[in-house]
């Protein structure tokens, strides 16, 4: 059995060649003309120098945080720490490095051979990504297996925490960066000098194309990477303290720890050899709906999962319980995903009533969307609810955790899918800024519109995923300091301050991101009206915008705001298990991931369905674009960018990250604290 494990790293290997052979694929492709390959050039250019400097910000975290954890714990633990780390930034890095070479080359395709060239160049820009964060997160956590064995779960929440912190501050420091430049050049090119979105006169256009690259993908693939990693580590831990499994349906049965660890580990490398198969089932049609095609290769991909699972756990444990409780978590992850769509997507309703809403006014186009965000909370919580139910019913907690690996088995596709998006958005604004034909945009405004949805949806199962990988981390706290369910109780002050303390967290976390993306997108209003101001030559389009001052702008202002979010989650923690104990921390914990799921829901699905309401009013409905409808809904979606950019996609990562946290330093802990 044990041999199994050294397929993994194996398995991760074969699937990273698969993205150096796409990610060399997008590169041959033609970039198009020379005012095309010159304006991509910026954005590249302007991405890779805003993850330079933020990688040296990374660098001192790092830093301080491995000596904690060497002179705290032990240097084991820091030194996978920092191996986490370092593949976090990875992943977010290739995938960037990819969508910069794929965005012009899709606008050109589009321009030139039509939308399913277009679809296929930037759906394998985003693959890269996709197959990266899978085939790092698993080759990194197949290496550890492999070489420590099963005594590797007392180290390998390292790793785990390495992956959370990173992506923390990638996804706080790029949301931050992108929505600062969206919110400037919307609110001033589009609503004040009415100007189409990525005009070349707009002096803030450049730095929101940065931004879709640095937020969207790199930000976006560490936090993937981490949800990856965080939902494997937590299943593999359970499985190292729990030696039976009494469910609530069927017999008990005993769970080997050699056995529970491998499952987690040998399920992930199947789904990501399925989404390298579903892949290459992605093909666009002239005159068809992309969202179509992409679903093709992520119900492939299922599909392999489930068949898999079925085999696998009978072969471990001898019986389907583990199996079912992975399906459950696949299943939930889908229907979330189709309900996410149907919130945000323009082909719904609950878009099409926000469009309708700004026909008056701004006011009840926010309020429209707000109601839409909270309305879509109900559904994904029954599900989530229900996914718990049945994994719990059939495998106790270690079927949670399998749920949430069940969930993320097909993670690859998912962030193709998602990443894809991005690309598409950046193909749409160098088709604007190198005035391609009116066809052309309209291509890529379709790949664009489908990419704000999908985004939406990787974004839910980001979410989702983490409720369950939060509570087998929960568990496997408690296990870790001793806690018995009835320390637990509603009864005990000291849980109930801490639960208030947990719900807090995420209103605060979400009320520094937000204003943070208020201060810089001031600073970018300011900056753009002053070029404007100062030189009518750039309306008149006799002189050039001054394009390297607004990335600068965006640059120094998110690196800044970035690193009081980012700490918060590593220092509550800390700061409440030491002063008010352990049992005040699993409150905490508690409060956090029952009101950070929801806000993060909330937040994500507002802004997307704001976003497409926009997109909608620009296709010529309710008066089109230039319209009063169309000007509100521009507010809506300058409201909504730090919704779903910056501070809703964050709130899945503080959960786990303070859990995580809770989980390594747990021993030093005692019951009541410092102030007990």
């Amino acid at each position: 059995m044990e041999i199994l494990t050294y397929l993994v790293p194996v398995v991760a290997v074969i699937a990273l060649a698969v993205a150096l052979f796409l990610g060399s694929w997008v590169k041959k492709q033609p970039e198009g003309s020379a005012r095309m390959v010159e304006i991509s050039g910026f954005i590249r250019g302007g991405a890779m120098a805003f993850l330079k400097r933020e990688y040296r910000y990374m660098a001192v975290v790092i830093v301080v945080i491995t000596l904690l954890l060497g002179f705290a714990i032990d240097w084991a633990t820091a030194g996978l720490y920092v191996f986490g780390a370092i593949f976090s930034i990875l992943a977010g890095f290739f995938g960037m490095k990819v969508a910069t070479w794929g965005n012009v080359r899709t606008a050109n395709a589009a321009n030139e051979h039509g939308l399913p060239a277009a679809l296929k160049i930037a759906f394998r820009s985003g693959a890269v990504m996709g197959i990266c964060v899978s085939g790092l997160g698993l080759l990194g956590l197949g290496v550890i297996f492999v070489a420590g064995g099963i005594d590797s779960y007392e180290v390998v929440t390292g790793f785990s925490l390495g992956a959370s912190s990173m992506a923390l501050f990638g996804r706080v420091g790029g949301g931050i960066y992108t929505k600062a430049a969206d919110v400037g050049a919307d609110l001033v090119g589009k609503v004040e000098a009415g100007i189409p979105e990525d005009d070349p006169r707009n002096p803030a256009v450049i730095a929101d194309n940065v931004g879709d690259n640095v937020g969207d993908v790199a930000g976006m693939g560490s936090d993937l990477f981490e949800s990856y990693v965080g939902s494997i580590v937590s299943a593999l831990a359970l499985a190292a303290i729990i030696p039976n499994v009494v469910p609530i349906f069927g017999s008990a049965f005993e769970l080997p720890p050699l056995e529970g660890m491998i499952f987690p580990l040998i399920l992930a490398a199947v789904g990501l050899a399925a989404s390298v198969v579903g892949v290459f089932f992605v093909r666009g049609k002239s005159g068809g709906n992309p969202a179509t095609a992409l679903n093709v290769g992520t119900y492939v991909s299922s599909a392999i999962v489930i068949i898999v699972s079925l085999v696998l756990s009978k072969l471990f444990f001898g019986n389907f319980n583990a199996s079912i409780a992975i399906i459950a978590g696949l299943v939930v992850g889908v229907a979330i995903g189709k309900i996410t769509e149907i919130y945000t997507s323009s082909d719904y309703k609950s878009v099409k009533h926000i469009a309708e809403q700004s026909l008056t006014g701004e006011a009840t186009t926010i309020i429209s969307g707000i109601g839409i965000g909270m309305l879509s909370t109900v559904w994904p919580i029954i599900c989530i609810a229900v996914g718990i139910y049945v994994a719990n019913g059939f495998a106790g907690v270690y079927g949670i955790a399998l749920a949430a690996v069940g969930m993320l088995s097909t993670t690859a596709m998912v962030v193709a899918v998602d990443a894809y998006g991005p690309v598409a958005d950046n193909a749409g604004g160098i088709a604007e800024m190198c005035e391609l034909p009116a066809e052309t945009r309209v291509i890529t405004d379709k790949l664009d519109s489908v990419g704000n949805t999908t985004a939406a949806i990787g974004k839910g199962f980001a979410i989702a995923s983490a409720a369950l990988t939060a509570l087998a981390l929960f568990v496997t706290y408690a296990e870790i300091v001793g806690i018995e369910w009835a320390d637990a109780s509603l009864l005990n002050p000291m849980v109930v301050i801490g639960l208030f303390l947990g719900a807090m967290l995420p209103f605060l976390f979400g009320a520094l991101t937000m204003n943070s993306v208020g201060k810089a997108a001031y600073q970018m209003i300011e900056e753009v009206r002053r070029q404007f101001k100062d030189d009518p030559g750039i309306m008149a389009g006799t002189s050039n915008p001054d394009y390297e001052r607004c990335v600068d702008i965006s640059t120094k202002a998110s690196l800044k705001e970035m690193i009081v979010p980012g700490l918060l989650a590593i220092v509550a923690p800390l700061l409440v298990g030491f002063l008010l104990g352990s049992t005040a921390l699993a409150g905490l914990l508690a409060g956090a991931l029952s009101a950070g799921v929801l806000l993060a829901i909330m937040m994500a699905n507002a802004g997307g369905a704001w976003d497409n309401a926009k997109k909608y009013v620009e296709e010529g409905n309710h008066g089109g674009k230039g319209s009063l409808a169309h000007k509100a809904t521009v507010v809506g979606d300058t409201v909504g960018d730090p919704f779903k950019d910056t501070s809703g996609p964050s709130m899945n990562i503080l959960i786990k990250l303070m859990t995580i946290v809770a989980v390594v330093f747990g021993p030093l802990f005692t019951a009541t604290g410092l102030l007990g």
